[in-house]
C-alpha cells in the first residue's frame, strides 16, 4: 500500500490552449484540494503560438507553490513536453492530463486512490467517448497493435489521463531514445499495472491537435519505437516466397516429366519459379541486415538494462 499522504504532481502539456486554461486551472486546483494531501500542478507550454505561455506564467505567479509553469523554446511534441514536466516533479505520484478538458480533472482523485493500493501505473479507459468515428477507429487500431506487440492488455493507450509512481517516472527519464511513447515505456518498467474507468467530455474549444496525417505518423512512430517486428517480417516473408518458388519448381519438374516440355510453356514457368527463389533470398538477406540494424536500434535507445523493484534480505530488511 502506498502512503496516503504522498504528494501528487499533475503534469499537463499545453499547446495553443489559451481559452481553456482558466477553467482547467480552477478545476484542477479544486480536484487536488479535495484529496487533502500535498500537490503541485505543472503546466508545460509546448511552444504555443497563442497566449498560452503568458497565461500559464500568470497562473503560476497567482498560485505560487501550487502551480508551476514550464515554457519550452519550440514545439517538441506532446510526449516530450510531458517528459519536460517529469524532470521537474517532486511528488511520489505523478498524474498526466490533457489540457483540452476532454478528460475531466475531477477524475484525478480516482487515479490517485487506485495508486494508493500499491500500483506502479494506473491507466484509464474512456467511457462514452465524445470523439469522431475516425478518431475512435484510429484509437482502436493503435490499441490493438500495442496489445499484440507488448503483450500487455491495457485497453486505452491513447488516453493521457494516467498515473505513475515516481520510481517509474525516474526510470523513464533515464531512457535516451528520441521517439518515446510514455504509456508503453511506463508499462515496460512497471511491476503492477491497473486500469480505471473515467468520464470523457466533448472538446471545449477548437479542434484536436492530431490530424489524420499525425495519427498515421503516430502509428508508425509507435510501431517502430516498441518493436523490431517489421524488420523480422522481412526474413519471414523472404522464407515464404523462397519456399513457394522451390515448391513451384518441384511441381513444374514433376508435370514436365509427365506431360512434356510443352506443358510448362517452354520454360516460362520454370523462370518464374527461379525468380521466386531469388526474390525470397533477397528478402531473407534484407531481414538478416534488419536484425543487425535492430540490435543497433536497441543499443542506441540506451534504456536501463534492468529495473530493481525490490530487494529482500539485505540486513534483514525489505527495501523497495
Amino acid at each position: 500500500m502506498a502512503n496516503i499522504n504522498s504528494k501528487v504532481s499533475v503534469v499537463i502539456p499545453c499547446y495553443n490552449e489559451e481559452k481553456s486554461l482558466d477553467e482547467l486551472a480552477t478545476r484542477c486546483l479544486s480536484a487536488c484540494e479535495s484529496m487533502q494531501r500535498p500537490y503541485e500542478i505543472i503546466l508545460v507550454d509546448d511552444g504555443s503560438n497563442d497566449l498560452t505561455a503568458e497565461k500559464i506564467t500568470a497562473l503560476a505567479e497567482t498560485h505560487d507553490g501550487k502551480i508551476v509553469s514550464i515554457l519550452l523554446s519550440f514545439n517538441c511534441g506532446q510526449h516530450n513536453a510531458v517528459l519536460a514536466g517529469f524532470s521537474r516533479v517532486s511528488g511520489e505520484i505523478v498524474v498526466t492530463l490533457d489540457a483540452d478538458l476532454q478528460n475531466p480533472p475531477e477524475e484525478i482523485p480516482t487515479l490517485v486512490s487506485k495508486m494508493d493500493e500499491g500500483f506502479d501505473v494506473v491507466g484509464s479507459v474512456r467511457m462514452n467517448r465524445q470523439d469522431s468515428l475516425m478518431r475512435r477507429v484510429a484509437s482502436a487500431l493503435v490499441n490493438k497493435v500495442v496489445q499484440k506487440t507488448t503483450g500487455i492488455q491495457m485497453h486505452d493507450y491513447g488516453c493521457m489521463l494516467r498515473a505513475y509512481s515516481n520510481e517509474v517516472v525516474e526510470t523513464i527519464l533515464q531512457c535516451r531514445e528520441r521517439s518515446t511513447f510514455i504509456p508503453i515505456l511506463a508499462n515496460t518498467f512497471a511491476h503492477r499495472v491497473a486500469e480505471v474507468e473515467v468520464a470523457h467530455s466533448e472538446r471545449m474549444d477548437g479542434d484536436s491537435k492530431y490530424s489524420l496525417w499525425k495519427l498515421i505518423n503516430l502509428q508508425f512512430d509507435l510501431l517502430t519505437s516498441i518493436t523490431t517486428f517489421p524488420l523480422r517480417m522481412l526474413s519471414v516473408l523472404g522464407g515464404l516466397i523462397s519456399s513457394f518458388g522451390f515448391g513451384l519448381g518441384v511441381l513444374i519438374l514433376v508435370f514436365r516429366l509427365i506431360h512434356g516440355p510443352a506443358w510448362a510453356a517452354e520454360g516460362v514457368f520454370t523462370l518464374f519459379a527461379v525468380l521466386f527463389v531469388f526474390v525470397g533470398a533477397q528478402f531473407v538477406a534484407l531481414g538478416l541486415l534488419g536484425e543487425y540494424i535492430g540490435r543497433i536500434y536497441h543499443d542506441v535507445r540506451d534504456r536501463p538494462r534492468y529495473f530493481v523493484h525490490q530487494v529482500v534480505g539485505r540486513d534483514g530488511q525489505s527495501v523497495s
